[in-house]
């Protein structure tokens, strides 16, 4: 207990040198958590439908790859992966592009998503304004953040989608896909006029599980009933979604590769700073060799120092991360932050720190303490 008394008490002796290294240290745990905060809340974009559907288990022509990029697949085999034990309820679901005529006579490309009568699940969620079911002649719901691509929808205007009336009924706030295409909720009948395709088609089953039953249990069944489709558990779908905008496109190599390198940013900025620190200190611990601190001692006030200055510095920087998620975080920028990513960002501040600190140990234990004597 004495030796931390005197590890703390020695970092907080020069109040400038511990203030600069404590700034290093929060700036670098604020950049890791916003910067990761950004990219897995733009990543998450590409399984928003995924992750809100309420099915367990999403079922689409072979090699499906992205919720937004759907094949039609016939819509007659619902019949057969009803008929396979497990499944409680089966309902087919339709995704697709088209274009929205807006008032000033421009266009706006929007996907349009389908869900069929009575559903219960591919719903929009997060209604602000207006009112369900979306079942009525020419209704469609779409999300408030998109109001300056949409020129301001308002509820019970009507607009034209794929040359078919639409009128606004419902308006949601967030639901905002990977791309900069705006949804647009409906009933799986308009939908099929909006996107002008075969009613004998759909784009995706969205299969809701009995009580008790395994997802991947049930997937590999429908496969085998139905080796045309692929199936997959919702959680497994969403990651699919989100590994296809990140290694098959350039937006998330681009955005992934400038989160890293603000991390890196981070960490180095940290591990410079405490080891100038550390360095700065070296007649101090010269000092204490010379009143006769032995070298494992000395190891243990520097490890000590920098785990004081990684805890303290991590909890100011999450208060300041915190304050910044309120402020700055929006569905269409929003900030994500699991408890890994605070956790794994204070594991990699103690390790730079302690890294950081430790370096200089070599050039510590081979001082000689009769030079701080001669010294003074």
């Amino acid at each position: 207990m004495s030796l931390c008394i005197l590890a703390i008490k020695t970092l907080l002796a020069d109040r400038g040198k511990f203030l600069a290294a404590l700034v290093g240290v929060v700036f670098s745990v604020v950049l890791v958590n916003i910067q990761g905060g950004l990219f897995l809340g733009l990543v998450r974009k590409a399984g928003l439908l995924v992750d809100h559907s309420q099915a367990d288990i999403w079922v689409g022509h072979k090699h499906m790859h992205n919720v937004d990029f759907a094949r039609d697949v016939p819509r007659r085999w619902l019949h057969r992966i009803h008929a396979i034990p497990g499944i409680k309820r089966v309902e087919p679901y339709l995704v697709g592009f088209s274009e929205m005529t807006l008032p000033s006579g421009n266009f706006e490309s929007v996907v349009v998503v389908g869900v069929a009568r009575d559903a219960e699940m591919g719903q929009p969620w997060n209604l602000q304004s207006g009112q369900l079911p979306i079942d009525r002649p020419h209704a469609v719901v779409v999300d408030g953040c998109d109001d300056d691509k949409l020129e301001q929808p308002g509820i019970g205007e009507l607009r034209e989608i794929g040359g078919r009336r639409a009128r606004v009924v419902g308006r949601t706030q967030g639901v905002l896909s990977f791309l900069v295409t705006p949804y647009v909720f409906t009933s799986y009948d308009q939908a099929l006029t909006f996107l002008k395709k075969d009613p004998r088609n759909c784009s995706y089953f969205l299969v809701k599980l009995a009580d008790g039953e395994s997802a991947e249990s049930v997937c590999r069944s429908i496969m085998a009933h139905v080796p045309e489709l692929d199936a997959r558990p919702s959680a497994d779908y969403s990651a699919l979604s989100q590994r296809f905008w990140l290694t098959r496109t350039g937006i998330g190599i681009s955005f992934g590769a400038a989160t890293l390198m603000g991390l890196l940013v981070g960490l180095v900025m940290v591990a410079q700073t405490l080891y100038a620190s550390v360095l700065d200190r070296v007649s101090e611990f010269a000092a204490l060799k010379a009143m006769g601190a032995r070298d494992l001692q000395v190891f243990w006030i520097l490890a000590i120092q920098a785990m004081f200055m990684a805890l303290v510095g991590t909890l100011l920087g999450m208060l300041v991360v915190s304050g910044l998620h309120g402020l700055i975080s929006t569905p269409r920028a929003s900030i994500e932050i699991p408890f890994w990513l605070s956790g794994g960002s204070f594991c990699m501040v103690v390790s730079i720190c302690l890294i950081a600190a430790l370096l200089p140990y070599e050039r510590v234990r081979k001082i000689d303490p009769l030079s701080v004597l001669q010294g003074a």
